[in-house]
């Protein structure tokens, strides 16, 4: 209900009490300005911090209380509750005062600016015609709130031309001259200036990391991860100064690390690149220990923080048979090592006479993870280098070379196939050869090694890690790390039926009783063949001769002797640089009278330079794409499959 001038009934009320109180309290101000004049001894002095706003409403000057003028003010109705801390009625009385006058301010006014660290604001004595509140100090804050409810309660409404009006502009006048009292300051300047806001109490200490996290994108670390680099050595097991923000957090300034943090993820290894690396770098210089080299420490670092990594060597003389086996997963990922290794060399002997099918069928088993990084083809000899994609980067140009042990070198059935790479700074070289047969041929079998260490010529444009170390006349000195695998036709020195009991008595894997009797063993005891090279402990069954399609040795009447025919050794420059894991034949293939033989080996990679011939990430795409649309056909077909088995076998009954 309003009355005849506007107001609400409730403001009337009001306003009258204000009144007929104003005579009795002017009255009551003037009594207390006589009794602080006695008390200051007349130098005008200010209160105390601590005195009261009534108080201190009472020794306000007399020109200030002059020009002060009413202005209306029209009451609101308050708005929703919102989720805050409890407050005290007069905080809630003075934030509904505040909010009324911030919506009634221009925020254009040219005789006042902001500041967002709470700089210091003028507020003019006389009263401006939009002036803006400025904030007071936080340790007056308490009486602040009070000051409102008693200005307009201590305003002289009645004998005022603007009533409520009024009583507004007069709190305004009255919170910035309490400012400059608080300061110790008189009015005499003409217009008081607050001092800066300090807080009441000593803030929380500040993180130096100021990102917003609600900005950050799903690829950022996690915010329970103070140390990223503890974090990536807990959860990866890989320590590198790289995968931390030190260098950025190094001078000890302010910074927002949202983009940086955007650009690291807990499933990811990837360091940041500096734009001023990538200015002053050039990677066709190479240095062993530069930051950013590409085959430096850093990286090696960053990829193998043992520096050392996984290799598969695996030899299978395949008969020229043409049917390959239907799945090659426990050939190539045997289920005892727990996750597959970072290169995969396979050589075949006698291979069969689609190659390129064969290769297909290698990188459709070992899957997108990995690339054909080399082929090569020695007549029925194949070599195959997969590497995975993420390393390639890392590999230098990749050379071969081939031997004939033949007397005619048209007929290329035996021989020798090298492929020889730089990985970081480590030399690799990988032989496989078919020597020749017979059991009794051992003298011809160490003449074909011969043969291939003098011929066989690698490295070409590649540099020599260590040419101190190296030989003219054998190929293996020449690298760092050599692994030799093949049908070498070494057989056991013993009769068929003394074979067959030994393997009887010990049908598993007890075999040191046949490795007496092994050729190869023996002549490289002697150091007559295979000078430098080592072999791991022999665990599996011989691999040579099977029926073809089953599990037992050679039926026919020739009744060959069951031998290990297929090997792989391995030598290196320095010492337990190559451990063996495991060293096992994959019977369940059956499509050769050959068991196919591969070993698992830890290999140690030593950082490099970068100014070598690189391979700049090529591999055999066309090879790389097949396989994986075979992969993905493959899986189609096996529900489709197994979806079918099921409706099959939901029968109905009438």
């Amino acid at each position: 209900m309003s009355t005849p001038n506007g107001f609400p009934q409730h403001s009337r009320v009001c306003l009258t009490r204000s009144m007929e109180g104003g005579a009795v309290q002017d009255l009551q101000a003037k009594k207390a300005g006589k009794a602080a004049k006695k008390e200051a001894g007349g130098d005008g002095a200010p209160p105390k911090i601590g005195t009261p706003i009534s108080e201190t409403l009472k020794l306000l000057p007399e020109e200030l209380k002059a020009n002060m003028k009413i202005r209306s003010i029209t009451p609101r109705p308050p708005r929703k509750p919102r989720l805050e801390r409890a407050a005290s009625l007069d905080e809630k009385s003075w934030r509904k005062w505040r909010r009324f006058r911030t919506s009634q301010e221009s925020l254009t006014d040219p005789n006042e600016t902001s500041s967002s660290n709470g700089s210091l604001q003028e507020a003019s004595p006389s009263p401006p015609t939009r002036g803006r509140a400025s904030p007071c100090n936080p340790c007056c804050q308490q009486d602040s709130l009070h000051s409102s409810p008693d200005a307009l309660e201590a305003s002289p409404g009645g004998k005022s031309r603007g009533g409520a009006s009024d009583l507004g502009k007069r709190a305004s006048e009255i919170s910035s001259a309490f400012g400059g009292l608080l300061r110790g300051k008189g009015f005499a300047a003409g217009k008081p200036r607050l001092s800066q806001i300090m807080p009441a109490r000593p803030l929380p200490p500040m993180e130096l990391n100021v990102a917003s996290h609600s900005l950050r994108t799903a690829n950022r670390i996690d915010s329970d991860c103070l140390d990223y680099r503890h974090y990536s050595q807990h959860k990866f097991g890989r320590v590198s100064s790289s995968l931390s923000d030190s260098r950025l957090q190094g001078n000890g300034t302010l910074y927002d690390s949202c983009s940086t943090d955007s650009m690291k993820s807990t499933f990811s290894v990837l360091t940041p690149i500096r734009a001023k690396d990538v200015r002053s770098r050039s990677y066709l210089e190479g240095s062993l220990l530069a930051s950013g080299a590409l085959m430096g420490a850093e990286e090696l670092s960053r990829y193998f923080p043992d520096r050392n990594m996984g290799i598969f060597v695996a030899t299978w003389n395949m008969q020229g048979q043409k049917e390959l086996p239907v799945n090659l997963d426990d050939f190539l990922l045997p289920t005892d090592p727990d996750f597959a290794q970072d290169m995969y060399v396979i050589g075949v002997q006698e291979g069969c006479p689609d190659r390129r099918e064969w290769e297909i069928r290698l990188q459709e088993t070992l899957g997108p993870h990995y690339v054909l990084l080399h082929s090569a083809a020695h007549g029925v000899l194949y070599m195959s280098v997969f590497i995975r994609r993420d390393l390639i980067w890392f590999c230098s140009e990749v050379e071969y070379a081939t031997v004939t042990t033949r007397i005619v070198s048209q007929i290329k059935t035996k021989g020798a196939l090298g492929i020889s790479f730089t990985f970081f700074g480590t030399s690799f070289l990988f032989i496989t050869s078919h020597f020749t047969s017979g059991d009794s041929k051992v003298n011809e079998r160490k003449l074909d090694y011969n043969k291939t260490i003098q011929a066989l010529t690698l490295p070409k444009n590649v540099p020599d890690t260590n040419p101190y170390r190296s030989s003219s006349s054998d190929v293996t000195t020449r690298f760092d790390e050599v692994f030799w695998f093949g049908d070498f036709n070494f057989r056991l020195n013993k009769d068929r039926e003394t074979v067959d009991s030994i393997l009887n008595q010990n049908p598993d894997t007890d075999v040191s009783k046949l490795l007496v009797y092994d050729q190869l063993t023996s002549e490289m005891s002697r150091g007559s063949i295979f000078k430098g090279f080592q072999e791991a402990d022999i665990h599996f069954r011989p691999s040579y001769k099977f029926d073809i399609g089953k599990d037992s040795y050679d039926t026919t009447s020739k009744q060959r002797t069951p031998s290990y025919t297929d090997r792989v050794v391995f030598r290196s420059r320095y010492k337990d640089d190559i451990q063996a894991v495991k060293y096992s034949s994959c019977p369940v293939i059956k499509t050769s009278d050959h068991r196919p033989v591969f070993a698992l080996f830890r290999v140690k990679v030593r950082p490099g330079r970068d100014n070598i011939p690189l391979a700049a990430g090529l591999f055999d795409r066309e090879l790389y794409l097949i396989g994986i649309r075979r992969r993905a056909t493959r899986e189609l077909l096996k529900r489709r499959e197994q979806k079918d088995q099921r409706s099959s076998s939901i029968c109905s009954i009438s």
